[in-house]
């Protein structure tokens, strides 16, 4: 920043040329510095000038910072074990209950679902093959 007498003169986005922002973009997707961090350092008055220049100039998404950011998950590692172990013998249970229902199906009322299905899928398969 330039001083005149003792006082400070405000910069304008005319100070700042392509190659500056380009460079600063840079470091800040690099992850070397924040934008905060960036307006800090490079004294950049504007409180969303950065992150102007990040959505103008930058490689990443940055309309919706939100998004980019992955969820905070409060669980545990071990909850978390406990939580997919719960879901793995659900979808067993859900599978087991599926086969039954074809099993039933097929004696019941003679579809022979599981004899269809299997066999299109092998002439899927070979059909490939050629």
């Amino acid at each position: 920043m330039d001083a005149v007498e003792g006082k400070r003169v405000k910069r304008t986005q005319r100070d700042y040329n392509l190659g500056f922002k380009l460079a600063v973009v840079e470091q800040v997707e690099k992850g070397e510095l924040t934008y905060k961090q960036a307006q800090k350092m490079y004294g950049i008055q504007g409180r969303s000038t950065v992150l102007v220049w990040l959505r103008k100039h930058g490689k990443l998404d940055w309309r919706n910072p939100n998004a980019n950011t992955m969820p905070q998950s409060k669980e545990t590692p071990a909850q978390k074990i406990k939580r997919l172990e719960r879901e793995l013998d659900d979808e067993r249970t859900r599978n087991l209950i599926l086969n039954r229902m074809i099993e039933i199906s097929d004696t019941q009322y003679g579809t022979a679902l599981r004899k269809k299905y299997f066999a299109e899928a092998s002439k899927h398969c070979s059909n490939k093959d050629k």
